[in-house]
This record gives structure tokens, sequence and C-alpha cells, in this order.
């Protein structure tokens, strides 16, 4: 399947937040590095699980404080919609405390917008189902192309009605609930984790138990298991049968807790990868590498694959590079395909090439995330291979271009990869980085890395 080169995409600038940095900044442009990178970086929060814990303790009875928490749009936009359901939140630095409301909104009506982030349009439109009152939810013209539908009928099924304001089944829409009525629901697995946990969050306040199955394999199950946990960490427990197929959910409510959560492990790829591609060494502090639960800890089990020496402690992962890079392997990112992207970054470099596999549905990311790639690499002469679930990228020494990140904030963190070990490398839109990291480049920069904002025409 051969991907089109395209102009650079228009960024999609309304979903950006008040704590998104550089919206305006045309270009990027990163490296290469004169040395390797050595250096100790501390990382935000979880994207994944800081959204889950602001919408559980939400909908808790009594108050809970969350730390380390994730500033960033996605996350702005969740405590956004949360303000405009009446909750109340104090937010002091990467701090928030929450006061629930036991499953009842005190707004039971109004518009609530989403931006661009996934886990708040899979996760509110089912907590918001739980409750009573109608809703208008919006999105950012990406987010309003992304698949909501295996949720939304589901919900439907069970109580709520959804009106759709544009033709397809999903944002912008109304939902008006009168409560979830529980019973049995089946959830296709196959399209998104985020379906299966926004249901999960929300089953315990139906009014009979709630049994939800899985058809077929799920994708990315890592990302339920953190869903589970962090009920459990509110006080509701899911048990599971049939193999893990099938999970009952018991009514009750939420009890408010105090948490902190881990830093954010998706992020920490792109960091360990620098250390991998220069020769260097990177660490990460406040990171349990034998208890965390995040799927993109499987990087680390590939790095050491390609060469890298990794150090996992109780409170620490450590990665150093290696004198090259191996390749030669097949990768399924079945588990953790947000690493796709990272890995085809790294594979120009290794010794063989890489292929990476079962990775089908971040077609319907923030951007078509294997064409994007592959029409990337292709800019910088990079030889790449397309395939309907993923790619095979072989080695190459990337050659002077303008790249586009598609407005997806892997894509232009994964192409600061590339740029770090090549001359003349532009990134487009650095701003959309600001999904999950805003300060990305920054912290590049912080570790020796040379950055530079331009202008057009520069």
């Amino acid at each position: 399947m051969e991907a089109q080169q395209s102009p650079l995409q228009s960024p999609d600038l309304e979903a950006r937040s008040p704590w998104s940095t550089h919206a305006g900044v045309p270009f990027v442009q990163v490296g290469p590095v004169p040395a390797a990178i050595n250096g100790t970086i501390r990382l935000p929060g979880s994207k994944s699980l800081t959204n889950r814990a602001l919408l559980i303790a939400a909908m808790a009875k009594g108050t809970s404080r969350i730390e380390g928490i994730l500033r960033s749009d996605d996350s702005y936009w969740c405590l956004d919609a949360l303000a405009r359901l009446g909750i109340k939140v104090s937010l002091h630095g990467d701090t928030a405390e929450i006061e629930g409301c036991g499953g009842s909104w005190p707004v039971p009506s109004g518009e609530l917008y989403v931006g661009a982030a996934g886990t708040v349009a899979r996760f509110l439109p089912a907590m918001l189902a739980a409750g009573n009152g109608t809703w208008t939810v919006t999105g950012s013209k990406r987010m309003s192309k992304r698949p909501l539908a295996p949720l939304l009928d589901v919900l439907s099924g069970l109580g709520a009605t959804i009106t759709y304001k544009h033709a397809g089944q999903g944002l912008p829409l109304e939902l008006e609930a009168r409560g979830l009525q529980g019973g049995s629901a089946v959830l296709p697995a196959s399209a998104s984790s985020q379906f299966m946990s926004g249901l999960l969050m929300a089953a315990s306040y139906a009014r009979e138990p709630l049994s939800i199955r899985m058809d077929g394999s799920t994708v990315q199950p890592g990302y339920v298991q953190l869903t589970l946990d962090m009920m459990g960490d509110f006080g509701i427990f899911p048990v599971m049968a049939d193999q893990g197929r099938t999970l009952h959910v018991p009514t009750g409510v939420y009890q408010g807790c105090t948490l902190r959560l881990e830093p954010d492990v998706s992020t920490c790829c792109y960091f360990w990868a620098l250390a991998a591609l220069t020769g260097g060494c990177v660490r990460t502090p406040h990171i349990n590498a034998f208890r965390s639960r995040q799927p993109d800890m499987e990087m680390l089990d590939i790095l050491e694959r390609m060469g890298c020496t990794v150090l996992r402690g109780a409170d620490y992962v450590e990665v150093q590079g290696a004198q090259r890079l191996k390749g030669g392997f097949t990768v399924s990112m079945h588990r953790w395909s947000d690493q796709t992207l990272t890995l085809a970054a790294l594979a120009p470099f290794a010794d063989g090439p890489i292929t990476l596999t079962d990775a089908a549905h971040i077609r319907h990311h923030e951007c078509d995330r294997i064409s994007a790639i592959c029409s990337e690499l292709r800019k910088l002469v990079i030889q790449v291979d397309e395939r309907p679930d993923g790619l095979t990228v072989y080695p190459g020494q990337p050659k002077p271009a303008l790249v586009d990140p598609h407005d997806d904030h892997r894509m232009a963190m994964s192409l600061s990869l590339l740029a770090v070990k090549a001359e003349g490398i532009r990134i487009a839109d650095p701003g959309c980085v600001s999904k999950t990291c805003p300060d990305y480049f920054e912290r590049l920069a912080q570790l020796g890395v040379p950055v530079q904002f331009t202008s057009e025409g520069e």
C-alpha cells in the first residue's frame, strides 16, 4: 500500500489548551547531537492514569487528592468538562483535589468539549450515561472523525438516548441519561481498549450488576488492566471470568482517596530511545520497573534486543545505548502500539530491517499513523514498506527535509528522534506535542539536544 506524499497538514489549533506551548510556531529544527546524551530526566504523570483518576474521583463520594497529574491538553479538557459538570477541583502544580459528586452530576445539562482527547471522548459518555441529565458533547475536527460507535451502541442498549448532530456515529452528539440498567453487554474488543475502559469505569453505578463481555482479541489489554487497578484504588473490584474475556462489575460507589500517579512511560520511551540512538545513558526516576502496569514498558525489552543495556530499579529505569543498534527482527505492537512510531524512528539506524505488525488500529488515531510515518520516512529517503497492519523500515541515513507530524504528538516526538542523528531536519507544527508533553522540546534541550524554533523562510 503506497502512501501519498501530501502538503503539510493544517493543525487543529482549536484543540490546543491554555497549557499548550508553541501553538503558533511554524517549525522546529532538532539536532544533530554532537555527542552521547547523558542525564537524568524527571517526567510528568501518565496521561492514561491522569484522566482515569480525574474522572473516577469526580464520580466518587468524598474528596480525592491526585498527585502527579499530567498538565497537557488532554488533561486540561478533562478538567474543563468536569468544571462544566459542577465538579469542584483545586489545582496546585501537579496536584488536584477533587470533590466528588457520588454519581449525581451537579449540573445536569450543558455543552462539554473534549478537544482531541480520545480518553475523555471514550470515558466521559459512559460516565454521563450512569447519571441523569442531558448534555451535548463536542470535540476537535479530528476527534469528530474517530470511532465511537461500539461504545455508544452499548450505552443506548443500557438506557441512554443518543442523538448524533452530523452523519456518522461520533461527535458531536447529544446524550440524554436516565441511568444504566445493568445486566449484560458485549463490546467488540478489536477497535480500542478505551471503549471497554469507559464502560467499566461507569458500570458500578448501574441499577443492577453489569457483566461486560469482550468479543474478540482486545487491543492493548494492558490499558484495561490499568482501568481495573484504578477502580480498585477507589474501592470497586470487578471480577474476571471466562479467561478474562468477561468482567462482572458489582454495584457500588467509588470512595475518595489519595493517589500518586507514576510518570508517563509512553513519554519516557522517547528519552530512552534518545540514549539508544546516541550511545548515551538516560535515567528516568520514580518508575518501579517491576510493578508498573503501563503497556509501553515493553519498549525496554526491545531496546535490550537492539543491544542496549537496561537497568531496572524499584524507583528508576536507566537505558544505556549501544555502539550500533541491532535490527533484523519482527515485533508485534498489538499490546503497546503507541510506540510503533518510536521504533520506526529507531529502525533506520539499526544494522538490519525492523518489521512492526499488528497495529492496524493506529490508522484511526490522531492521524493514520502507519500511512503518515511511511510518508515522512520517504521524504527523508528512508526505504519503508507499508502494509495494512504495519510497516518494515530499512537501514539508511536520513536526508535533510521538512517533515510533517500530521497534527499528531507521537509523530512529532518520533520525528525528532530521526533529527537527532541527521542534518537539516525541520519539523512543522511543534506545538502539537502539547497533547501529552507541552515542554517536550525544552526537555530535549535540557539534555543537550540542539533545538531551534524557526519561522517560515528561515
